[in-house]
């Protein structure tokens, strides 16, 4: 007899009572408590759409025991092949362990500092709002997401297998709850020392990392790719380079144009911060204020269509903190981020604005690119101070077109400055983000309370750059052992596609050493 799946409803008190869900299962399945009879919750949800939330268990009842999904990186036997990975983000550190398991040496360069040192760098953009342009939010070990919550959702479920790699996430530190919750993140208090033992996997099976490293040429010979060159000077070969490098690595798409690798405009999305108190937001979605402390954090996914357009929510973040994720001097990005318990006072989210080509009236490959930098310069500039306070608006102020100060508070650490959003922004995205606030204001009552907060501006939402890909063979058109990967090649957007996309390519690697 296999399994039976069935779904509960239980309080909020009772999510983690394994003796009343074991009971509830059972009587769900129909099936007599036995010693035999195995009860495993394998997805965990909240259900608030009535004024009471419940959580709800998807669970597993029957005789199979549960799998060991204990994973151990078993590297095989050298094939004496050297494949370079630029950079340790998600997407190169999977690759890296997926090479080790099929005999290919990885040799990983990073731009960044490793996670610890990095750190300092990320402190120095609060204050004094120094940007180091290799060692900040989005450059250095880890990747993007390390200190930016390491949420774990994703809907690319077909492009590789996602047990696979949060039972590797598992193994070097995460909960284990990461496996059964719907909407799972790790943490930007844990999760630099999960990356910190990804990479001692890495050294232990013989790998090579290398940190301070930052990829200014691809070096190529007979149309093949045959290694790379750091820091201006040194040349580092391999026998085939993994191009996993971000979404924000505008040097590296200048590079591919000058060596007329094929590249291409993407489309991407841009907006703002928008900040409430995350009691507004319990208050919201849950009808609770204050929340049933048994309840996580309130989040929420909006989205709706404003003349054409997407308008939507973008990396919620519950109990979070808004931060700073420029990666030059002279711009103003920002991002989202939250630790384990969000237990933060505000609620912050991207609210972001789909834009096609046609609507930045760009050309050329990195027209998109250069659009974006256009608007993050001009964030910048706005407050003529120099540093990385943020141009801010409240949400009815944004909406009327007025410009006043600013009393409520912001969980944003450099601080905020009274700012005309609805001129610095363009005005596609203007008109859009009034309409779309509009309208949750209206379906979600509350939503447009005068304690929100604006903030500009959220822009690096994906790629604006594609490092095109043959189809078939994951390969550069035209440049054999050159394999783009994850998000800076348009190929993931996240931690776990990016992760599964590096797999995809080391698979592809392999084949081709």
């Amino acid at each position: 007899m296999s399994d039976k799946r069935v779904e509960i409803m239980v309080e909020p008190d009772q999510a983690d009572q394994a003796g009343i869900i074991r009971q509830l299962a059972l009587g769900k399945a129909g099936m007599q408590d036995d010693a035999d009879v195995a009860v495993r919750v394998l997805r965990r949800s909240v259900d608030a759409r009535s004024r009471r939330p419940k959580i709800v268990l998807s669970v597993a009842v029957g005789p199979e025991p549960e799998k060991d999904r204990a994973y151990r990186l078993q590297p095989a036997p050298s094939k004496g092949k050297t494949a370079v990975v630029v950079g340790a983000g998600p997407a190169g550190y999977f690759a890296a362990l997926r090479l080790l398991e099929k005999g290919v040496k990885p040799l990983v360069l990073e731009r960044g500092r490793d996670v610890t040192s990095r750190r300092k760098d990320i402190r120095r953009l609060y204050t004094p709002g120094i940007v180091n342009p290799h060692s900040n939010y989005c450059f250095g070990e880890g990747g993007a997401g390390t200190y930016s919550d390491g949420k774990l959702y994703t809907r690319s479920t077909k492009r590789g297998d996602v047990d696979r790699i949060l039972d590797i996430f598992v193994a070097h530190g995460a909960s284990p709850d990461i496996r059964i919750d719907a909407h799972a993140h790790i943490g930007s208090n844990r999760l630099p020392g999960i990356v910190k033992a990804i990479r001692e996997t890495i050294l232990g099976a013989g790998g090579e990392i290398r940190f301070d490293s930052f990829v200014d040429d691809i070096l190529i010979k007979d149309g093949r790719a045959v290694g790379v060159r750091v820091n201006g000077s040194e040349t580092v070969p391999g026998d085939a380079v993994i191009l996993a490098t971000g979404h924000s690595a505008r040097d590296v798409y200048r590079l591919m144009v000058e060596k007329n690798i094929p590249v291409e405009a993407k489309p991407f999305a841009l907006g703002v911060r928008i900040e409430h108190p995350q009691d507004v937001i319990d208050g919201i979605f849950y009808r609770q204020n204050p929340r049933n402390p048994h309840l996580p954090p309130a989040s929420y996914r909006i989205a709706c269509q404003v003349d054409g357009r997407g308008v939507y929510s973008f990396c919620m973040c519950p109990g979070g903190h808004v931060v700073p994720a420029s990666t030059a001097p002279g711009e103003l990005v920002l991002n989202g981020m939250s630790m384990a318990r969000r237990g933060g006072l505000f609620a912050n989210a991207g609210l972001v604005v789909e834009l096609r080509l046609e609507d930045m009236g760009v050309s050329g490959p990195l027209g998109a690119m250069d659009f974006q930098a256009a608007v993050e310069h001009a964030m910048f500039a706005a407050g003529q101070i120099g540093d990385q306070r943020a141009p801010a608006q409240t949400l009815s102020d944004f909406l009327s077109g007025r410009v006043r100060d600013i009393q409520g508070k912001s969980s944003y650490v450099p601080g905020v400055f009274p700012a005309p959003l609805h001129t610095l922004l363009p005005p596609g995205v203007v008109s859009r983000l009034r309409g779309a606030l509009t309208l949750f204001g209206k379906k979600y009552k509350g939503f447009d309370t005068g304690e929100a907060l604006l903030l500009g501006v959220e822009s690096r939402t994906s790629s604006p750059v594609r490092i095109v890909r043959e189809p078939v063979t994951l390969m550069s058109p035209g440049v054999l052992g050159l394999f783009p990967c994850g998000e800076g090649a348009g190929y993931a957007g996240g931690i776990v596609s990016a992760a599964m996309d590096g797999e995809h390519v080391a698979d592809h690697v392999i084949g081709f050493v």
